[in-house]
């Protein structure tokens, strides 16, 4: 029996696909009793819908328009496997403590599958202008938020995953058992190529493992991107010869064309350089071309997640963090900066647990408390190493550890080139710090609770380390995250 046009989809062809315009649930967009198979594309969005649209509704238009759907009935859908081809709306929840009684307008979880027919293989750019194609415009609803995906085994398989990856990485650059570290050099903009190459020589001579080029460093009037190239390398050979430790430096290969992004990188390789560097601003496909071209040339890729915040930032509006950093996992990328617990860049503790994990674990599970909301079988693609960055110091050395773990690039750039005896000790204060917390991590103390005495004793031997803790100790920026959990653990009873 047919059911009323009000009571859901219809399933009478000839009403089905009578000339006109149906709601979009009608359609078979949303779809309650859909169970999900193991080969679908899963998205979860957070929904604010328009005033008088209900949260099916606006769950059902984000299915269509996002798969097979437009604003009214067409004729050649019955030339199609439509039922194949329909995304599927198929759960909504109201997202806590949002709706009535709460300062914030009702918001809707809601799940949809694709099958994964709809996608073309190993293409990031054709899986994203599926989801978040058209859908962020959409007049159904006010706010729209990319939360999470889940991705299925099958579609992973047809990615390569990161080059090197951190197994590998560990080995090229014979460094096991602590974070790596690093510094971007500052100021980022403005400095002679010769001046450039003497804060990387002083920073790696000083004990730091990398250092790295900005995200708007590429070739400008003041610095061409051959000078820096060589000088930097320069650098790198010599303070590799003194130290007698595998030195490295992110060169910036970013530019305006495929090509000359391509020759930047050849002539990187040329010189000796292990790593390479790239903005996520170039776009889905470069950053694969660029991935590509890493694992035939035996280099490391570190992508800069420059742009990122445009659409990260707001809790309603958007695309969360974990969610490129999936995507970059499977495009290829070695490092990515993922946020950092302490420091001036956003980052909830819960929040950024969730991104390390989704960048480094072979298996995530369910954990809505660090906004993880599927299960996700990582298919053997190779780890990626995150990078903490933006306004920590030697200081935060026992949070950052306890926080983001060992298998992390730990970037002090103006806590290395801001140190007030000079960047060589800046970089030895890093590198002392780093290696009494490891030692008393590894003699089983408690390290986060006796980090600050740590650090003190630390410092009566340790001249850079006494004056960076004299000069930053103190700072921090504690500032409400505008992204937080949605669900938190409580405490059941035993």
């Amino acid at each position: 029996m047919t059911k009323p046009v009000e009571d859901g989809v219809i399933t009478d062809a000839r009403k089905r696909y009578a000339a006109g315009v149906l709601k979009y649930k009608q359609m078979g967009y949303w779809q309650p009793d859909y169970t999900p198979k193991d080969t679908d594309v899963i998205a979860l969005f957070r929904v604010t819908p328009q005033e008088g649209v209900d949260a099916e509704e606006a769950a059902a238009a984000i299915a269509g328009e996002s798969s097979t759907a437009t604003w009214t009935v067409v004729w050649t859908d019955r030339l199609t496997a439509c039922e194949l081809y329909r995304a599927k709306a198929y759960q909504v929840q109201q997202v806590p403590n949002t709706g009535e009684g709460t300062r914030t307008e009702a918001q809707f979880f809601c799940w949809i599958a694709y099958d994964l027919d709809l996608f073309e293989e190993g293409s990031i750019a054709n899986l994203t202008a599926s989801i978040i194609g058209n859908v962020f415009g959409f007049k159904a609803v006010k706010a729209l938020r990319l939360e999470d995906m889940r991705l299925p085994v099958a579609y992973l398989k047809t990615f390569q995953g990161p080059a090197t990856g951190i197994v590998v990485e560990r080995e090229r650059l014979d460094k096991f058992g602590r974070p790596l570290l690093g510094a971007t050099t500052k100021p980022k903009l403005g400095l002679s190529g010769r001046n450039y190459g003497r804060v990387v020589y002083e920073a790696l001579k000083g004990g730091l493992d990398f250092v790295k080029d900005d995200e708007n460093i590429n070739s400008q009037p003041f610095m061409g991107w051959r000078d820096r190239f060589l000088y930097c390398m320069e650098a790198v050979n010599r303070a590799s010869a003194a130290t007698g430790e595998v030195k490295g430096h992110y060169l910036n290969v970013t530019a305006g064309t495929m090509e000359d992004m391509v020759e930047r990188a050849e002539f990187a390789r040329s010189l000796g350089s292990v790593i390479i560097m790239i903005d996520l601003v170039v776009g889905y496909t470069a950053i694969q071309s660029m991935a590509k071209w890493a694992r035939k040339n035996d280099m490391i890729l570190h992508l800069h997640r420059a742009g990122n915040s445009t659409y990260s930032r707001q809790k309603n509006h958007g695309m969360n963090f974990r969610v490129i950093c999936k995507w970059m996992r499977m495009a290829g990328v070695d490092h990515i900066h993922a946020g950092t617990v302490v420091g001036k860049l956003e980052g909830d503790p819960l929040m950024i647990k969730g991104f390390y994990d989704t960048l480094r674990d072979t298996h995530t599970p369910v954990a809505l408390e660090n906004g993880l909301f599927f299960e996700q079988d990582w298919a053997s693609l190779r780890r990626v190493m995150p990078v903490a960055s933006g306004g920590i110091h030697a200081g935060q050395m026992h949070q950052l550890i306890h926080y983001l773990g060992e298998d992390v690039v730990l970037q002090f750039g103006g806590g290395t080139i801001g140190h007030p005896q000079g960047i060589q000790a800046g970089a030895t204060a890093n590198r002392v710090a780093l290696e009494a917390m490891i030692l008393a991590r590894n003699e089983g103390r408690d390290y986060l609770a006796e980090g600050p005495q740590i650090l003190a004793e630390a410092a009566r031997w340790c001249s850079p380390l006494k004056a960076a803790l004299d000069t930053w100790g103190e700072i921090s920026f504690n500032y409400a995250s505008t992204d937080t959990a949605d669900f938190v653990p409580t405490a059941t009873a035993a």
